[in-house]
């Protein structure tokens, strides 16, 4: 089946980077860094403008959930992408699809353990990290 003119290929680099870095409501030099940090691959103009196609814009999105909801830290979030490519697995919806179902840590902790493991009931919670201060 040939694709019409108007159909919207999302592999398509089509956002220069302010307009990729409005529609993910980060700065552009935040989507600089996350290229610089190998998370994203931007297409290049011959002039070397990037390009972010709608499937980079989904990857950003990911990578601002990951680190700004779920606390990962950009090493942690390339490995997760990382595993991603070589296992061929869509790791990073089953997380979601677990955590917006429920807690990830209670969803996730059965499969982690094996069947010597301590037992989770007499594990001591971690409290949660503190909130930075605010200026005065």
């Amino acid at each position: 089946m040939q694709r019409s003119r108007f159909d919207p290929d999302p592999s398509r680099p089509v956002y220069v980077i302010s307009v990729a870095a409005r529609i993910v409501a980060v700065h552009p030099r935040t989507l600089r860094i996350y290229e610089d940090e190998g998370l994203i691959e931007p297409a290049r103009t011959p002039t070397n403008i990037r390009l972010y196609s709608d499937h980079d814009v989904r990857r950003i999105l990911w990578i601002r959930h990951l680190t700004q909801d779920r606390g990962v830290n950009l090493a942690g979030v390339r490995i997760l992408f990382e595993l991603e490519e070589r296992l061929g697995v869509r790791i990073l919806e089953a997380l979601s699809d677990e955590w917006t179902a429920g807690d990830c840590a209670d969803a996730a902790a059965p499969s982690l353990r094996d069947s010597t493991g301590p037992d989770p009931e007499a594990a001591t919670s971690v409290p949660p990290a503190p909130r930075p201060r605010s200026a005065p």
